[in-house]
């Protein structure tokens, strides 16, 4: 505890040992009203001060918390000044029909409306504004019993003593349902929100059997203002001052939303069996033969305005309430929807991974043919050829090479295993895949437009793969111009910010598989969905239009330096030479 709030705390204990001693000792006269009113005035301004650092020092649903705490106390102190004013400045009593009573019934309800925001317990916007609203609605609801019970005898038919009977019976039940939330307050909470929920609800206890003593006192014509009488009510109204002194409870808890949602589901009744009330008191003012008309007509027309306030809460209330299911049925459809997308990629995985496996298994036959073709295609060309004859032989064992570098990728592929990756030329690859389908572009008469860009970075990958992906997109194409008029294919990369881009497009064309009459299904698993892993894997991403007519292949960029390379799998012969 600071130094002001220690010093706070003996000023105001030392206050209330001098208002027990002068009630003591002092007999009854103007003096001792006097002080023992201004006393009271003293104690709740220092109880309203004394939380006013903890609004400053506060946030959010906590500021709205500590500020409805110290309006209450406010109202309170705003009530006794008025006492005050009348018994000390007026020298006169208090009037038995006091407007200002209504103040003193209301200083209860802000307090009722902290205690509602439960800033112990976390909630989301939702339930928060929800909350309010179902509030809101029991504070119009105890404002229209007041006026129900209370303001008939006060202006419409004035009489005293009933008026004075059922304001105490008003403001006993209030009181007696604000303790019973503080003390729901006390048994939800822990630590230091515990402590200071403990701590108000001793001191509104002590406040409500001090009103009711004086309440008792009076009627017997025993009390009078500084008495013994007054002594506990200035022990209620300082302990409002120790608590705001000593409180430490600030954040809320992070444990207690099943308690939350309980709690809001018990506010939302309490509201709504107030809504409901209303009816059954406007029936009871019907039947009610016994009280003046002037009586029952006033409270006929109050019912029927509180009625109609509160429909429109009402209805406020379900408009936000069907706002939020619906959102809430938004939200499940999405997420069904991503279900549904995750069982479908699950199922395609385990297509992969089962192909993978085959591919494997398939691979590994393949080596022993290959090898051997390798052999026999470098022993031709150790033999003596024609000039005619030894480019043939050339391409032969390049095409072997090819196929064995294909091969040993697809065996890298079932292993699941990540291929080593350097900086790649992405227009050398583009050559090498043009010139590698050169013979299927001058059977099909494809005219081949080129529009590299000279200064593209490199991309950081594995050159077989990213080959494979080349090879795999121009035969795409080149398969769906068999039987097309267009037989023009531009091929261009280029780069877009940080990405190297590969652009293949095919005007008045569009790009498929061999195998697209007969089944679409299985091209999508092994032509453009294989090289979309690849590409993945490489952290790029690729494109297709709507009319399949182009592809984009966008990967990142890379500046790292170049360094010394294995010897490439793809022949030297086509990256050396460009495409005629």
């Amino acid at each position: 505890m600071s130094t002001r709030a220690k010093a706070g705390l003996v000023g105001v204990l030392g206050t209330l040992l001098v208002l027990f001693l002068a009630a003591l000792l002092l007999p009854q006269s103007f003096r001792l009203t006097a002080f023992s009113d201004v006393i009271q005035c003293i104690l709740l301004a220092a109880g309203t001060a004394a939380f006013v650092p903890r609004i400053l020092n506060s946030q959010g649903r906590m500021r709205l918390f500590w500020s409805l705490v110290t309006f209450g106390i406010a109202l309170w102190f705003g009530y006794q000044l008025m006492w005050t004013y009348y018994e000390v400045l007026l020298r006169q009593d208090v009037p038995d029909l006091f407007a200002g009573d209504v103040v003193l019934f209301l200083h209860i309800v802000p307090l009722m409306a902290a205690l509602a925001l439960r800033p112990h317990i976390p909630r989301d916007e939702y339930a928060a504004r929800l909350g309010q609203l179902d509030f809101a609605l029991l504070i119009v609801w105890w404002f229209y019993l007041y006026v129900l019970i209370v303001m008939p005898w006060q202006y419409a038919v004035p009489n005293a003593p009933i008026y004075n009977h059922n304001l105490n019976a008003v403001y006993l039940t209030e009181k007696v349902a604000f303790l019973a939330a503080l003390a729901g307050s006390w048994a939800g909470s822990k630590g230091k929100w515990r402590a200071f929920y403990r701590s108000f609800f001793f001191s509104s206890l002590i406040y409500a059997a001090s009103s009711y003593v004086a309440n008792w006192a009076i009627a017997r014509k025993l009390y009078y203002s500084g008495s013994l009488y007054d002594v506990p009510l200035a022990v209620s109204i300082a302990s409002l001052a120790l608590i705001g002194l000593g409180t430490k409870a600030e954040a809320p808890e992070a444990d207690s939303r099943e308690v939350s949602t309980v709690y809001g589901v018990w506010i939302a009744r309490c509201s709504m069996i107030a809504v409901f009330s209303l009816p059954a008191f406007a029936a009871w003012t019907l039947l009610d033969d016994g009280e003046p008309i002037r009586v029952r007509s006033f409270r006929l027309l109050l019912t029927l305005m509180s009625a109609f306030v509160m429909g429109v809460m009402v209805f406020l209330r379900q408009h936000l309430l069907d706002r939020e299911l619906i959102h809430l049925l938004d939200h499940s459809r999405e997420s069904f929807g991503r279900l549904e997308q995750l069982r479908t990629q699950l199922l395609q995985s385990e297509k992969l991974a089962s192909v993978g496996q085959l591919v494997g298994g398939a691979a590994h036959e393949l080596n022993n043919p290959i090898t051997a073709m390798l052999g026999y295609s470098d022993l031709l060309l150790s033999t003596a050829l024609t000039p005619e004859q030894r480019p043939q032989a050339a391409k032969i064992g390049q095409q072997v090479r090819r196929t064995k570098s294909l091969v040993a990728s697809l065996v890298s592929f079932a292993k699941q295993a990540p291929p080593a990756k350097t900086p790649v030329d992405l227009n050398t690859l583009i050559r090498t895949a043009l010139k590698l389908t050169q013979s299927q572009c001058e059977g099909l008469k494809v005219e081949v437009r080129m529009q590299l860009n000279n200064e593209l970075p490199k991309v950081l990958g594995d050159s077989n793969q990213l080959l494979q992906v080349c090879l795999q997109l121009l035969n795409n194409f080149l398969h769906s111009m068999e039987d097309s008029e267009s037989k023009i294919l531009i091929v261009s990369t280029g780069r877009d910010h940080d990405d190297c881009v590969l652009q293949i497009a095919a005007p008045g064309g569009s790009a498929c598989n061999a195998d697209a009459s007969r089944n679409r299904d299985e091209e999508d698993i092994f032509g453009l969905s294989a090289c979309q892993g690849i590409i993945q894997e490489h952290k790029g991403r690729i494109f297709k239009s709507d009319s399949d007519a182009q592809v984009r292949v966008e990967l990142p960029a890379t500046h790292t330096p170049p360094v010394k390379q294995k010897e490439s799998t793809v022949p030297v012969l086509w990256q050396s030479q460009p495409y005629a």
